[in-house]
């Protein structure tokens, strides 16, 4: 998306679907600052990241964490803000948000920015709270980690905030641990062999010889089982699982998820 130079705060947000939405933007104030062009003031983040959690404890939602990850792909991004002059979410050359994120080390499934200039924090944070977009991004429940920059450039403060829905970085052991645990607490027996499962995973390809049932799915949540399966775990028509993971085939590119493939017999 675009911000037009007459404003000064402007907002994104993705999910793993890839859906951008706009948001309008509302003027931050303007003054001098001391602060030499183009220096980072952790402090300044710091500051602005108390301010949010703050908010945030008065509107009924839960805090952030601040994540390095993001830190650092803000960071990145609001220097580019300083050398390029009007606020955007990408200038020539630069990644997408998501990447940007990516690149940094961040791993989540729902991604979301404010960017802004002004002439304090204070400023900056309440023309956020100020702007329906940016204060639907900054209160957003779905949001559990922020990484925050801000930089001095031109007399003014530049600020980007990416919040984001965090994503456990897993090894296929681990994910497939974490879904044989759910399915083992229903009585079933866990195969110890994952193969056919995994096999299943990667191709989607079934046994049709064998009466059984077959599931495999994607998601970055696998602190529960997809309802279909759910059902038939409790359906005490099956004694034993096959639990093999796989590389994701339709997350989209930036996003973290998980493919899981289960054989109940």
């Amino acid at each position: 998306m675009n911000c037009f130079r007459s404003i000064l705060v402007c907002a994104v947000v993705l999910t793993g679907a890839l859906t951008g939405q706009a948001a309008p933007g509302a003027l931050a104030g303007l003054g001098q600052q001391t602060v030499l062009t183009g220096e980072s003031i952790p402090a300044a983040a710091q500051q602005l990241f108390l301010m949010t959690n703050q908010a945030r404890a008065m509107a009924g939602v839960g805090p952030l964490r601040w994540d390095a990850a993001l830190a650092a792909g803000a960071l990145e991004h609001c220097r580019r803000m300083v050398a390029e002059g009007p606020l955007a979410h990408r200038y020539g050359g630069e990644p997408e948000l998501q990447m940007r994120a990516q690149n940094a080390g961040a791993h989540f499934s729902l991604i979301a920015e404010n960017v802004a200039l002004g002439s304090h924090v204070a400023t900056i944070h309440q023309g956020w709270l100020d702007s329906p977009g940016h204060r639907a991004n900054l209160l957003n429940p779905q949001v559990d980690s922020v990484g925050i920059a801000v930089v001095s450039g031109g007399g003014v403060l530049y600020a980007v905030a990416d919040y984001a829905r965090t994503v456990q970085v897993l090894t296929r052991e681990q994910v497939e641990s974490t879904v044989a645990a759910l399915i083992r607490s229903a009585g079933l027996f866990i195969v110890r062999d994952p193969a056919d499962a995994r096999a299943y995973c990667a191709t989607g390809s079934k046994d049709t010889s064998r009466s059984a049932f077959f599931i495999v799915w994607e998601d970055p949540d696998i602190s529960t089982l997809p309802r279909h399966l759910a059902d038939r775990v409790a359906s005490g028509t099956y004694h034993s699982a096959v639990v093999g993971a796989c590389a994701p085939q339709e997350a989209e590119p930036g996003f973290t998820s998980y493919r899981v493939a289960v054989i109940l017999n």
